[in-house]
């Protein structure tokens, strides 16, 4: 270890543009095991390691599976990773580091969330290198097999769903899981393109948890094909991880123009015709100019999406300058790489559509950032005269998310708060007995990893009050 005097931080070698705009795959080659060892011996084993302590939700044991990857004992570095996350060859992926254990690392030198030579360790990469070499070896997280015949049901098998079925299977205890998809996984297979997370990742893992005893029903609408209170009555608790999918519009006319995509229903379809399932064709962009409005990750999620599907011009419109948007540094530049233009400091007016309400572009104006007392974000205000119209065959909204109306939610007694989430204590227990809930259900639209941290604390509550009821 403490080798960070002596090597530089390299990350995974990219795939070239050229070649990673053809297809869904993930654009970043993994760590060989030479150098997942050495990117780790960078690491300093800080006396106070603010990668685990601050900067990852779940409290990792970073350091610890750092050491054993650089010792080269892949088997333990393999188990450790495992320990505190449901999937930590997902979060590996997706997560952004940079915001979080890799801009809290003690070297990352200007702690400015940009990745310097000397820089952070590469955390990410090497948590996925330790898990896809593990699993190539043939190593599985643990599970014990059902022990009780207590039964938790799950309404979502999203990232919150699936970790709680995972520490519910770590103590013996059968999830049942209650999808209205026709795959688990929630935003995992149809918000987040195969470019960063590939969908066999995903698929693994689920079947790892059938395997250890994970009960899933596909294509199961609560109200529709089994009732909550039928759900309640026969479980011992329940914990909903329905996510927050309702994607936020423009209060523009024309705005439900059949050339006006809402970003989840985009992915969605995308990732059904990559899959070869039915899909919407309305959502063929090729050849098309595409607009997306938005700065976080789901917009770029978006423009890299539509250039994948043959785009002929893809447009990205923010309102704020580039170093104030929400989404991890990395998919900008990718997006940047693959040919999207980014319109900064623009903010959409109204739609413009032709005669017969067909959208043919928008009508932006140009914005002006008024800095904010105390490091705030700061005001936008609008440039008034320069207004200018641009051409677009397909408008995206990647505008965020709200949380989608549930019938059955106060139906039963289950209370959701002013922004329409639903309320939840400090044991992430709702205000109905025996039910709990977490993730971007409870929280908005929020990280996958906060979600993974969600279901994790819900299933250490509900196993107190499971075996604490057989004392």
């Amino acid at each position: 270890m403490y080798e960070f005097t002596k090597i530089e931080r390299i990350d995974p070698i990219i795939k070239p543009t050229n070649e990673r705009v053809q297809n869904f795959e993930e654009i970043n080659e993994l760590y060989t095991e030479e150098e997942a060892g050495v990117q780790a011996s960078r690491c300093i084993q800080c006396g106070n390691p603010y990668c685990s302590a601050t900067g990852c939700p779940l409290s990792n044991n970073i350091p610890q599976w750092l050491k054993f990857i650089a010792e080269k004992d892949l088997e333990l570095a393999f188990q450790i990773s495992n320990e505190t996350s449901p999937f930590p060859e997902i979060l590996g992926r997706i997560c952004p580091q940079d915001r979080l254990c890799e801009g809290a690392c003690t070297l990352n030198e200007n702690n400015d969330g940009q990745m310097h030579s000397h820089g952070a360790i590469s955390i990410g990469s090497i948590e996925v290198s330790i898990s896809e070499r593990g699993f190539k070896k043939g190593f599985k997280p643990e599970f014990p097999g059902i022990t009780t015949d207590k039964k938790v049901a799950i309404i979502g098998s999203g990232p919150a769903g699936l970790s709680c079925a995972t520490f519910l299977l770590r103590a013996g205890v059968k999830p049942i899981v209650y999808e209205s998809a026709d795959q688990a996984g929630g935003l995992l297979t149809y918000g987040i393109p195969g470019f960063k997370l590939e969908k066999e990742s995903v698929k693994r893992r689920v079947n790892l948890l059938i395997e250890a005893g994970m009960e899933l029903h596909l294509n199961s609408q609560i109200g529709k094909d089994i009732t909550f209170e039928e759900i309640h009555k026969n479980h011992e608790a329940v914990f909903l991880g329905i996510g927050a999918t309702e994607g936020k519009i423009l209060d523009y006319d024309s705005y439900n123009s059949d050339n006006v995509f809402m970003a989840v229903p985009f992915l969605t379809n995308i990732q059904k015709k990559v899959e070869e399932i039915t899909f919407d064709k309305k959502f063929d962009v090729k050849g098309k100019t595409v607009m997306v409005i938005g700065g976080g990750d789901t917009a770029m999620d978006c423009v890299r999406t539509s250039v994948r599907e043959g785009a002929e011009k893809v447009h990205c419109v923010y309102r704020r300058g580039e170093v104030d948007m929400p989404g991890s540094r990395k998919e900008v530049k990718s997006a940047k790489e693959e040919g999207v233009e980014f319109l900064f400091f623009n903010s959409p007016k109204s739609f413009v559509a032709d005669d017969k309400g067909i959208i043919t572009g928008m009508k932006l104006i140009q914005t002006e950032l008024i800095p904010g007392k105390d490091g705030g974000r700061g005001r936008i205000i609008e440039l008034e005269g320069s207004e200018q119209i641009m051409h677009a065959d397909v408008v995206i909204l990647a505008l965020g998310f709200n949380n989608q109306k549930v019938e059955f939610l106060e139906k039963n007694g289950i209370e959701l708060n002013n922004w329409g989430a639903i309320k939840v204590d400090e044991n992430q227990l709702t205000t109905k007995e025996g039910v709990y809930a977490g993730g971007d259900t409870t929280r908005g639209a929020d990280l996958v990893v906060t979600a993974a941290l969600d279901g994790r604390e819900a299933a250490y509550k509900i196993l107190e009050k499971i075996f604490d009821e057989e004392i």
